[in-house]
């Protein structure tokens, strides 16, 4: 079963510099695009289990 596919527009400079983080990390602009949007995700749902421990707890 494959991916599911999200295509995007974005700027060239924006571009430019994706390929550039993404080289450093020793990996394709899709690889780091779908890295930084999971860990953004984790981010997003761990602070909201902080602030709904935080509201139990209080």
């Amino acid at each position: 079963m494959g991916s599911p596919v999200l295509s995007l527009r974005i700027d060239g400079e924006l571009l430019d510099r994706l390929r550039k983080h993404a080289a450093k990390r020793g990996m394709s602009v899709q690889d780091y695009v779908v890295r930084t949007l999971i860990r953004d995700d984790f981010d997003e749902r761990f602070k909201s289990s902080v602030e709904e421990t935080e509201r139990f707890y209080a």
